[in-house]
C-alpha cells in the first residue's frame, strides 16, 4: 500500500527505512554523511508549530546510502502507485514527478534583467536545477545558489535555495527581498505591516534590516534548502 504524501508519511518513511536497516535514525543520516541530528524528533517541527520536511538532498542521499529505491521508501512496492498523490504536494513535500526549474547565483540576483516586477524569474542567463514537484506546480519556483559566507552558519557557499515567488509570507518565514535600489538579500521575515517590514539577518555579525514597503519591489518565501 503506497504512502500519502503528507509530513507524518515521509518522516514515517525515513524511519521505517532505518529500522529496516538496523538503524536508528540518527544512525542513518550518520550512513547517508549528514548530520546525525538530521532526522531527530526536534527537527520534524519549528518552535512555532509549523511542519518541516526533509530536503529532496537528504532523501536522495539516505536511498543512495541503503541501496532503496523511491518507489520502495514510499510503500509503492505492492503496486498500484501512488494513490494518495492528488498532483497538488504540501510545500516541501517530495513529489514522484521531477521537472526542471531556473536556477541563478544569488549575486547576479540584483543586476537587473531576471525578474518582473513580482518577483518571477525572465530573461536570459538563467541555468537549470532539477526539483522534484511537477511543471506545473513549479512554474512560480526558481532556486538561487548561495555564493560566499554572508548567509553563514545557516546557509553555505554552493547551498541552494528554492524560493516560491508567489507564497503567502508570514513572520519567522525565510524569505529573498529585492529592494528598487536592486539588492537582493535572504533575510528572516521578523514583522509586517502595511507600511514596514522589519528582517533579522541569517549571519548575526549583520544587522537587521527595516524597510518602508514602498523600497521593496518583491518579497519571495524559501520553501526548501539543499545542504
Amino acid at each position: 500500500m503506497s504512502r500519502k504524501l503528507r509530513h507524518s508519511a515521509i518522516w514515517d518513511a525515513i524511519d521505517d527505512l532505518a529500522a529496516r536497516h538496523k538503524l536508528t535514525p540518527s544512525g542513518l543520516a550518520r550512513k547517508a554523511g549528514l548530520d546525525p541530528t538530521a532526522f531527530n524528533k526536534s527537527k520534524r517541527l519549528g518552535k512555532d508549530g509549523r511542519e518541516r520536511w526533509p530536503s529532496m538532498e537528504s532523501i536522495a542521499k539516505v536511498l543512495d546510502a541503503t541501496g532503496t529505491d523511491l518507489s520502495a521508501f514510499m510503500g509503492e512496492d505492492e503496486g498500484g502507485g501512488n494513490a494518495g498523490y492528488n498532483g497538488a504536494p504540501p510545500t516541501g513535500a517530495f513529489p514522484p514527478q521531477p521537472s526542471t526549474i531556473p536556477l541563478l547565483g544569488l549575486a547576479r540576483a540584483g543586476t537587473g534583467g531576471f525578474f518582473d516586477d513580482g518577483g518571477f524569474p525572465v530573461g536570459q542567463g538563467w541555468d537549470e536545477v532539477d526539483f522534484p514537484a511537477p511543471a506545473r506546480a513549479s512554474q512560480s519556483v526558481y532556486a538561487l545558489e548561495v555564493q560566499g559566507e554572508s548567509m553563514l552558519p545557516l546557509y553555505r557557499d554552493g547551498d541552494v535555495l528554492i524560493v516560491e515567488a508567489n507564497a503567502e509570507t508570514r513572520k519567522g518565514d525565510r524569505v529573498v527581498v529585492k529592494t528598487l535600489e536592486g539588492e537582493v538579500m535572504a533575510k528572516v521575515l521578523v514583522r509586517r505591516t502595511s507600511r514596514q517590514i522589519e528582517l533579522m539577518s541569517i549571519n548575526p555579525a549583520h544587522d537587521n534590516l527595516t524597510f518602508d514597503l514602498s523600497a521593496v519591489e518583491w518579497i519571495a518565501r524559501i520553501i526548501w534548502a539543499s545542504q
